[in-house]
């Protein structure tokens, strides 16, 4: 399946649903947490949702696949 652009408050729901707890406030971006690994979470900075190429790189960062990304729906 295809990525696709995911609205902020989506995109804190599926890292939930794959074990990742917050989202907690931080310095300049809040954060969330699994285990000893810390991910920022993106500010979308006048747009409404989390490009395909920044979603691409953070499952990435975080070694989720696409299909346990689509499957955390």
């Amino acid at each position: 399946m295809r990525l696709a652009p995911i609205s902020r408050r989506d995109f804190i729901e599926r890292l939930r649903n794959l074990g990742w707890e917050g989202s907690f406030a931080g310095g300049k971006h809040e954060f969330m947490i699994k285990g000893a690994m810390k991910l920022p979470i993106p500010n979308p900075h006048g747009r409404s949702e989390i490009s395909v190429g920044k979603l691409r790189e953070i499952l990435n960062e975080i070694g989720v696949s696409r299909d346990e990304w689509h499957r955390a729906a």
